[in-house]
């Protein structure tokens, strides 16, 4: 029986070496952009110890910053997914940050306009599916039309998906100024008015701005990874982005794939703008979206376009966006520091030979772990 759990145990850690293995680089990159991180924390003046001390209190220090930390992370994680799977679909979806803000955009129009339209209140339970649906609508179709263009026409998705950010963005500021203005003569803001009661997903916790949206998501993770791992779909796709050619040799219909591929990226991305109206701000304001699709391919990056991956670099990504604050008040140098160390991370990751280059010796020693333990 001993022998049977060990080899059991044995067996759960071998699986276990390839996730590991792929964490490590991620990880030592984290590591290594901290480390230059505080070298220009001195340049700039600061404390690097004051400065990461403060990053931690105000990032998970607190009962109310682990709140806040979720709070940012919960866009990124829907963000993060909608490129990561459009990566696995060998796709680049620069667009998210539209795409976001179309769903936004239109999540707080159903929010607030559709009781009016009817001339009376929605119950809870069609209200709130309505508007986060329609949320996810918005960005599926802007997703799906750069994904139909390269399917047809051989367009590039980068520059499609780039182009359409600048009409998104745009129409978005002409109807917050314009047609969807909050009405209140007092409000100098373009934004829209609040969403009714009935659309809003409520806090968990009172006082606490944590919100059934960060559950969501890491729901919707899990869901991405079983579209990806267990279903035909998911093989199709992960098929298609790794070859194209083999996968229409095998049967797999490549165009429809790229278009699916956009469409569920899209609708991810809508699925970000959407929760963020109907759980956080109730209302869409102009601006408030303004990075998360960029940063969105960042975390993809990071997290090696697994879902897994995704979700710890959301919470990284939003622990240091919500400890920036504290760190600049304690040392009094530029947040904006945490945007140069966001960008070293990125680097490290990305050019991961430098990572391996630094710390060859414990690489190299995982890499011949993981043979020994696969060679038997």
């Amino acid at each position: 029986m001993r022998m049977f759990k060990s080899r059991k145990a044995s067996e759960s850690i071998k699986a276990l070496r390839p996730l590991l293995n792929a964490l490590l680089v991620p990880v030592l990159a984290v590591f290594t952009a901290l480390v230059v991180g505080a070298l220009v924390i001195l340049l700039a003046g600061g404390d690097p110890l004051a400065a990461y001390r403060g990053l931690f209190q105000g990032a998970v220090g607190s009962a109310r910053a682990w709140s806040e930390t979720t709070v940012w992370a919960t866009p990124y994680i829907f963000a993060g997914l909608a490129v990561a799977l459009a990566f696995k679909g060998g796709l680049f979806n620069i667009g998210a940050e539209g795409q976001l803000a179309l769903g936004a955009v239109l999540a707080a129009w159903v929010g607030y306009k559709l009781p009016e339209l009817l001339g009376t209140d929605l119950p809870a339970v069609i209200h709130l599916p309505l508007a986060v649906g329609a949320g996810m609508l918005a960005g599926a179709v802007w997703g799906a039309i750069p994904g139909w263009l390269k399917a047809r026409t051989g367009g590039h998705e980068v520059i499609n998906t780039i182009m359409m950010n600048y009409i998104a963005l745009n129409m978005t500021s002409y109807l917050l100024n314009g047609p969807m203005k909050d009405p209140n003569p007092l409000n100098v803001v373009a934004r829209t008015p609040e969403i009714a009661q009935s659309a809003r997903i409520p806090p968990i916790f009172a006082g606490y701005r944590f919100h059934w949206g960060f559950i969501l998501a890491l729901l919707v993770a899990a869901l991405v990874w079983w579209l990806l791992q267990k279903t035909t779909l998911g093989f199709e796709i992960r098929t298609a982005g790794a070859n194209p050619d083999a996968a229409r040799y095998a049967g797999v219909n490549v165009r429809r794939i790229i278009v699916v591929s956009m469409m569920l990226s899209g609708m991810l991305a809508g699925l970000a703008g959407a929760i963020e109206v109907t759980a956080l701000n109730y209302r869409h304001e102009l601006g408030f979206s303004i990075g998360y699709g960029f940063d969105a391919i960042a975390i993809a990056l990071l997290g090696k376009t697994h879902p897994l991956g995704v979700v710890l670099a959301s919470l990284l990504w939003g622990a240091m966006r919500n400890g920036a604050t504290r760190m600049q008040f304690l040392t009094q140098i530029p947040v904006d520091v945490i945007s140069v160390i966001q960008a070293l991370i990125l680097l490290f990751v990305a050019a991961d030979a430098i990572v391996r280059w630094l710390y060859r010796i414990r690489v190299e020693e995982e890499k011949l772990v993981l043979t020994r333990g696969w060679g038997g």
